[in-house]
């Protein structure tokens, strides 16, 4: 019989602002994986983890403190505040040569 399993088979905080989840999708036959492939998801303090396995969930939790929320949120504003205020780039590119 074959099978697909998909799991988060590693998962790592990364301070201050990210979790970053490798979930594995293998296909199994008779007990025997015949391929994997993996895909990575990271997470911020304003992600919806809901979704997400008990043990990304709980990861979520303990490190993404209503503190280390409102210290995201101050970043993406002045993130967004710096762009906004950056002078958009005047450079070309050169011509090619004829």
């Amino acid at each position: 019989m074959i099978e697909k399993k998909s799991y988060c088979d590693k998962a790592e905080y990364i301070p201050p602002f990210a979790i970053q989840c490798r979930t594995r999708v293998s296909v199994v036959e008779d007990g025997n994986e015949l391929a994997a492939s993996f895909h990575r998801m990271v997470l911020h303090p304003d992600s919806d983890t809901s979704g997400c396995e008990p043990n990304i969930q709980a990861m979520a939790s303990a490190v993404f403190t209503d503190e280390v929320k409102q210290q995201w949120a101050d970043k993406q504003a002045a993130d967004a505040a710096a762009m906004a205020t950056e002078p958009e780039s005047t450079d070309t590119p050169d011509a090619p040569d004829a």
